[in-house]
């Protein structure tokens, strides 16, 4: 039988069913004329907002600028210590160094992924500032035990909800639980612009007006430059592309987890599968399975015509980039980095293709 490649994922074929509106919209954009910071930056703000329930939201560049921006609106002194899981993006990690503050990393939970909050009080010392949670791969982190964390040691608390558009713990939305919810719209995630974009949702009205002055120059009005700020403003025509998709992102969710609960149900026994737990409603940004022989699983995918990812290969601590880490040992993000594997799951897929991914795994020997 002659199967039919399937790719991780086809960005044309996932904004196909959006193209015409794209269109209008792009017409639109070029005959008003106003480029930045417009009314469609100002109308996506309001809307994202609302879908989360929630007041204050800023449009940012990017889901790396969400991060410092929160971090920078904190005030807190060179040197001082943020939490962050030990397994996360690099993203993460960059902006708590571009802040000129010490990352501190703590092991996941090998079960979910996520930051294990039983480990969390022993990373806290006097310098400790802040936790920043990761809820990775379109899963809530455990929040409850995490706030109470948050309370005891008044600490601030930013979510990285770069792969979270949607999930739920408990029934609250990623991005609703601390001072500040940071979100990336690269083109790959459930809510994915035509390029970079990202934003903020801010608890405090003062936060979200100090982020709006540090994407803007440092400016609150034009020329007048009060602190040293960024150029990182939501694209006025990236801010248009995501209204026409905001209001599809529990279809693209729902689509999502019907393919992920087909993995789930049929995958053998020889592949881990992501563990949900109750309380939980996870949005598989990504879907990955561990397996021991991860290289060859991927390489025999390939050869099946099934394109795979790996997030991520390299962990943090091992990392160029942080070298000054790199004589620390992590070896639960280790063991995750070195057997994760991420399998088509995409708004772009159908359920015959799933079944074709599972079939051939299934054979796997």
């Amino acid at each position: 039988m002659s199967l039919m490649p399937i790719p991780y994922e086809n960005l044309k074929r996932l904004n196909q069913p959006f193209e015409t509106l794209f269109t209008k919209k792009f017409e639109d954009f070029l005959a008003k004329g106003w480029y930045i910071l417009g009314e469609e930056v100002s109308s996506f703000e309001k809307e994202f907002a609302a879908y989360h329930q929630e007041k204050h939201v800023a449009g940012v560049a990017n889901g790396l600028d969400a991060l410092i921006l929160s971090l920078k609106c904190c005030n807190f002194k060179k040197g001082d210590e943020v939490i962050v899981p030990s397994n996360t993006y690099i993203a993460t990690i960059l902006a708590i160094l571009h802040c000129d503050l010490t990352p501190v990393f703590v092991e996941p939970d090998i079960r979910t992924y996520n930051i294990d909050p039983e480990l969390i009080p022993a990373a806290i010392t006097s310098r400790t500032v802040a936790i920043m949670v990761v809820h990775l791969y379109g899963q809530c982190c455990e929040m409850d035990p995490i706030l109470s964390i948050v309370k005891d040691h008044q600490l601030k608390l930013i979510e990285d909800c770069a792969q979270a558009h949607g999930a739920t713990y408990k029934g609250k939305l990623a991005g609703t639980f601390g001072d500040f919810g940071a979100f990336s719209f690269y083109p790959t995630k459930n809510l994915g612009a035509l390029g970079d974009a990202g934003a903020v949702i801010c608890r405090a009205e003062a936060d979200d007006v100090q982020i709006r002055q540090f994407r803007n120059y440092g400016s609150k009005k034009k020329y007048h430059n009060d602190v040293v700020g960024y150029n990182s403003r939501l694209d006025e025509l990236q801010a248009a592309f995501l209204r026409i998709k905001l209001p599809h992102l529990d279809e693209i969710n729902s689509h999502k987890k019907k393919l992920a609960s087909l993995y789930l149900e049929h995958l053998d026994g020889q592949y881990i599968k992501p563990l949900v737990l109750a309380d939980f409603d996870p949005v598989y940004h990504i879907f990955n399975i561990r397996h021991p022989e991860r290289n060859r699983l991927k390489e025999y995918l390939s050869s099946h015509q099934i394109t795979t990812e790996i997030h991520y290969p390299v962990p943090p601590h091992e990392q160029k980039a942080l070298a000054a880490m790199n004589h620390l040992s992590y070896p639960v993000s280790t063991e995750i980095h070195q057997t994760t594997l991420s399998l088509p799951c995409s708004y772009a897929h159908t359920t015959e293709e799933i079944m074709q991914v599972i079939d051939v795994l299934n054979q796997f020997k």
